[in-house]
Parts: C-alpha cells; sequence; structure tokens
C-alpha cells in the first residue's frame, strides 16, 4: 500500500473517551471509550477511508477498543509510548492535549513503513491469564521477603500459609494456560516444539509463545531486540562504550532470566559451554548471563522456524 493510498487515523485513549484525528485531514472528534462508542468509531473511519489506525499503549484502556477495531477489519497498531514520544520530539512538537496527542499518533502510524502482521487472538486472550500468573509470583517473592524479617512462629505460619495457597494458585494457573494453548493443534505443536529445548520448561515456554507471537516468523535479531535482549553500541568517536541492553518486554525478558541460570548451569550443553566461556573471557556474571538469556530465545525460535525439535550440535554451533 502506497502512502498517498493510505489513510491513518489515530486515536488518543484514556479510561473514559477516544480522541480521534485523521492524519493529513482536518476531522476531529470524540467517542466514549466504550462498546456503543467503539461501534460509532468503526463506521466513521469506514466512512472516512481508513485503512490503518494507531493507538498508543496506555496501560491496558486501549485492549477494548483494538479488539473491537481489528475484529471490524482495520490493521490497528499499537504504539508504545517511546516511540510516539521519539516521533513528537523529531518533529519539535511540544505541545500536548488530548487531541494534538491523537494528530501527533496519526502522524506517528502514517511514517511507520513496516507493519507487523495482526497479532493471534488466540494468544492475545490468554495474555491477560499469563499476567495475572506473573502476579501471583511476584506475590510469592514479597511473602518471602517478609518472612525474612518475622521471627514470631505465629507470624511465620502465617505467611507459610499464604506462600502455599499463592503456590498451589500459580501451579493451577500454569495448567490452566498449558490446556487452554493445547486445545489449538497449532500452538500445541509449537509449545512442544520449545519445550524441546533443554533448560525450557512449561512456565517459560507459555511466555515465548504467549509474550511473542512472532516467535518463529522474525530473524534472531528481530527477536532479540523484541525481547529487549539486543546489545546496543554506545560508541562516539575515540570513545568506546559499554554495550547495554534496553528495552522490549519486560515481562518476557523477566521469564529468560529465570531459565537461563539454571540452563546455564545445568540443564543446557550449549549454554553451560558459553556461559563458562564468556566468564573465563573476563564478562561479568550478568553479561553473560543476558548472552545465555538470548540464545535460549534464539534457540526457540529457531525450532519454531524450523518445524523441528531441539539437536544438540546445529543449534549449539
Amino acid at each position: 500500500m502506497t502512502q498517498t493510498s493510505m489513510m491513518t487515523a489515530g486515536i488518543d485513549t484514556s479510561k473514559a473517551k477516544l480522541d480521534i484525528a485523521l492524519h493529513g485531514r482536518t476531522e476531529r472528534w470524540q467517542v466514549a471509550n466504550a462498546l456503543p462508542g467503539w461501534r460509532a468509531l468503526a463506521a466513521s473511519l469506514t466512512k472516512a477511508h481508513v485503512n490503518r489506525v494507531g493507538i498508543e499503549a496506555t496501560g491496558g484502556y486501549e485492549r477494548g477498543v483494538v479488539e473491537y477495531l481489528r475484529a471490524a477489519g482495520l490493521v490497528v497498531l499499537v504504539l508504545q509510548p517511546i516511540q510516539v514520544r521519539a516521533f513528537g520530539r523529531m518533529h519539535l512538537r511540544r505541545a500536548k492535549n488530548d487531541v494534538l496527542d491523537a494528530v501527533l499518533i496519526a502522524a506517528c502510524a502514517a511514517a511507520l513503513d513496516q507493519v507487523r502482521i495482526q497479532p493471534d487472538q488466540r494468544l492475545a486472550e490468554l495474555a491477560e491469564h499469563l499476567t495475572f500468573l506473573e502476579q501471583i509470583e511476584e506475590d510469592i517473592r514479597r511473602c518471602k521477603t517478609r518472612l525474612e524479617h518475622i521471627d514470631e512462629p505465629k507470624l511465620r505460619r502465617l505467611v507459610l500459609g499464604d506462600i502455599a495457597r499463592l503456590k498451589a494458585r500459580r501451579l493451577a494457573q500454569i495448567r490452566h494456560l498449558a490446556k487452554q494453548l493445547r486445545s489449538h493443534p497449532d500452538l500445541a505443536t509449537r509449545l512442544d516444539l520449545v519445550l524441546s529445548i533443554p533448560g525450557i520448561g512449561e512456565r517459560t515456554a507459555l511466555a515465548l509463545l504467549i509474550r511473542m507471537p512472532e516467535l518463529g516468523c522474525v530473524s534472531r535479531e528481530e527477536a532479540a531486540a523484541l525481547a529487549g535482549l539486543a546489545p546496543f553500541d554506545n560508541d562516539s568517536g575515540q570513545k568506546k562504550g559499554q554495550r547495554r541492553i534496553a528495552g522490549g518486554r519486560a515481562r518476557l525478558r523477566r521469564s529468560l532470566f529465570a531459565a537461563a541460570l539454571p540452563a546455564a548451569f545445568r540443564w543446557n550443553k550449549a549454554l553451560v559451554a558459553l556461559y563458562a566461556r564468556l566468564t573465563a573471557a573476563g564478562k561479568a556474571h550478568n553479561a553473560a548471563l543476558v548472552a545465555c538469556a538470548r540464545k535460549l530465545l534464539i534457540y526457540a525460535n529457531i525450532v519454531v522456524q524450523r518445524g523441528t525439535p531441539w539437536t544438540e550440535r546445529p543449534l549449539g554451533a
């Protein structure tokens, strides 16, 4: 689709309302962020021959309208706030209100050359359950930290009881997610492929498939960048700065870090060798662990891409 034939709309989202602007045109309007408003919005966008919609991720308030517009056949790009802010700075746009934000989002969406395929709705529906699972795990960690500072036996029993209940709920949630995912044969196949990699258990495999629907359809470099595991150069002139990772999908990255540590010390021979080689060369533990987490992601991307389970030598080479 060429730039001239593309009509783009931008939506600024809040809990109660949506502000809409059309790129390159003067139309601006507002609808409620609820089903009646979404219906009116879809009709207005269709009437205006809009074929691309940009909307900024806003803590989940955008989720309902995004799903509705995609079901109505519109291409919807969910932009990260950092993308929109960077675009605004580049074009020296400092003024800010809801209408101007919608105009900026429309311009940012129109400027994107490459549009990724629409996400798999089946995985999008499981993402909320995965977030709940991650919150349970955060609660368990908080309880364990609290336990370290409690000596009174009765209080310790109360906290230990909370931990036991949370662990049971965590296990039930993992089983529920796996059952839901395995109800789709193609997703079940992908899950088994990822589970064939030593060091990746069911919890990590679920996070990989749900948090990265692009798995198997992107290059290894793109996969690492999406997860925030790609090291970025920090050089200027004669200065050679330390390479660092940044951005990406933080929840997925945490899942990969949690898997990389035991995998690099015991479960995955290729990662054990990689960790030993990097630390012997003077790399810090954290830097070596980042490299191992990145390798786990690359392995998962490869097995899904090839459609064949893990094999030691080709992937470890």
